[in-house]
């Protein structure tokens, strides 16, 4: 009995002393020691945490070129379209809406996405934290919406072109009504998004600051993100899906049939000239009898 007893007391006394390790070690990342003040903690932290590795100077040069070509080249779709009449047909619209889109996933999201990444800080606010992720979710559903606008629009002119016409100014309607859309459905994004710090380190610096979503109850995101899933991805794929092979059949059996007929029109005349030089063959061997 006392040996038992003596092994299950040593037992409590080696997860004690375990429990008090770990604790030690995760004190020691939320709070400076006492032999360290606060500035040496926190140039520990960026020196361990926040400083770019190597690998990551590599992701910041790749965030960087596509930062500058997205924007340039979206910006540059947008001045040919504005500067060359010609080009502002409905299509054209539709792509430099995209363009604009794709501007403001550039300019909002690459930034921000790259300092997060490299930093895992979120540096630019309570504002910010709510703005950012709202506009990046905006500029995305406004892309999608406008993939299946362009869809329909083809698919009305190719299947359909009696039933519906298109026009410069129905595109201009759609491409605002896509903002309005957009920017109502991604409203409770803005609304939830929030500032959060580490504990011990609330009072000190903004290092390790999340934005991150704060529902109220784990049904909402649920929902929410099921009626994103369904608007943003889910119905738009069905339709360009549905789309665009009706197009494809379409002008499959078009081409077919153009391609059957040039072959039926090719043996004909293949037919007649093979009769015409049979004909002449004839002729000439008769004269010469």
């Amino acid at each position: 009995m006392s040996e038992s007893k003596l092994d299950e007391d040593s037992l409590s006394c080696q997860k004690r002393s375990s429990v008090s390790e770990q604790n030690e070690t995760q004190e020691s990342f939320s709070i400076p020691s006492a032999d360290y003040d606060d500035e040496e903690f926190l140039r520990y932290l960026w020196k361990e945490y926040l400083h770019p590795k190597e690998y990551e100077w590599v992701l910041i040069a790749g965030y960087i070129v596509v930062f500058i070509v997205a924007l340039i080249g979206n910006i540059l779709v947008c001045i040919a379209v504005w500067k060359n009449h010609h080009m502002r047909t409905v299509t054209n619209y539709f792509i430099v809406n995209l363009s604009l889109a794709d501007v403001l996933v550039t300019i909002t999201c690459l930034p921000a996405t790259l300092v997060v990444d490299i930093t895992e800080t979120w540096f630019f606010g309570q504002t910010l934290c709510k703005v950012i992720p709202y506009l990046q979710t905006v500029s995305v559903s406004v892309s999608v919406l406008t993939l299946s606008c362009i869809a329909l629009d083809r698919w009305y002119a190719i299947c359909h072109p009696l039933m519906f016409k298109s026009t410069a100014k129905r595109a201009r309607n759609s491409i605002i009504i896509i903002w309005i859309v957009s920017c109502i459905i991604m409203v409770p994004q803005a609304i939830v998004m929030e500032c959060s710090s580490v504990a011990g380190l609330a009072n000190k610096t903004i290092l390790f600051t999340t934005c991150d979503e704060k529902w109220g109850a784990e049904v909402y995101p649920k929902m929410y993100h099921m009626c994103f899933f369904l608007v943003t991805y889910m119905a738009p794929l069905c339709l360009m899906v549905l789309a665009y092979s009706q197009i494809f059949r379409k002008l499959w059996c078009r081409q077919v049939s153009h391609l059957f007929i040039l072959i039926v029109l090719y043996l004909l005349e293949l037919q007649r000239s093979t009769k015409v030089d049979t004909f002449c063959q004839f002729v000439t061997s008769s004269k010469m009898s």
